[in-house]
């Protein structure tokens, strides 16, 4: 898996962004501690998905006006730019990314303490193209062995965002969190329909709609009407 393969299988942008929203609600309802998945309509003039696992992999999706871009650092990667001695990043990962989309590369969040962009993979897509890119040219180092799931550039965390998104975030809860998630609630969160105090229950039965209210509409997820 690399970002090759990921780019060839990615939603459109829309429901990407639909289906960041519900792994950030679903996070929120069965975890209110440090987020895993989240969500924010607040990163500067945009909305950003963020991922991380607390041990310093991690991905973000920024949403612009002109189209999407998604930044992946694995930190075992043997493409991570803290093996090169100035940072660099892999030959080719940005090559051809639009020039509308290259402030993202700039982005303090993004970089280390010197202004390096810090990244593994990276992909974009703009409103109106009609597939995701990824860099130009990008020679892969082999995978680090048979159980290596993310791949030579950790795009594999991403896998979460494809179709199958829905038994993947079941086994996901399985593992992480190590508790068994009803199927059919986590469908209804990535169809987007509106949660529903029954909803939200089966996820966590200490919670309801009112607990939540309030992070779930600053996501841009819908409730329904009391």
């Amino acid at each position: 898996m690399t970002a090759y393969d990921i780019a060839a299988r990615l939603p459109s942008i829309d429901r990407l962004r639909r289906r960041c929203k519900a792994l950030a609600v679903l996070e929120r309802i069965i975890d209110g501690g440090d987020a895993y998945y989240a969500y924010t309509s607040t990163w500067g003039t945009d909305e950003a998905a963020l991922m991380s696992n607390g041990s310093g992999d991690e991905w973000a999706v920024v949403f612009t006006a002109d189209g999407a871009f998604i930044r992946v650092f694995d930190h075992e990667s043997a493409m991570s730019p803290y093996g090169d001695p100035d940072h660099e990043l892999w030959p080719g990962l940005l090559d051809g990314i639009p020039v509308v989309l290259r402030p993202q590369v700039e982005e303090p969040a993004f970089c280390d303490e010197s202004g390096h962009f810090i990244a593994t993979a990276g992909l974009w897509r703009l409103i109106g193209d009609d597939r995701w890119h990824a860099g130009e040219g990008i020679t892969f180092p082999p995978v680090r062995g048979p159980y290596d799931g993310t791949g030579p550039d950790g795009s594999g965390m991403l896998e979460i965002l494809l179709d199958d998104i829905v038994d993947r975030f079941v086994e996901f809860a399985g593992d992480y969190y190590e508790i068994e998630v009803d199927r059919a609630t986590v469908q209804h969160v990535v169809a987007h329909r509106p949660l529903t105090d029954p909803v939200i229950q089966a996820l966590n039965p200490q919670l309801t709609v009112a607990d939540l209210r309030e992070e779930i509409a600053a996501i841009g997820y819908p409730i329904a009407a009391t």
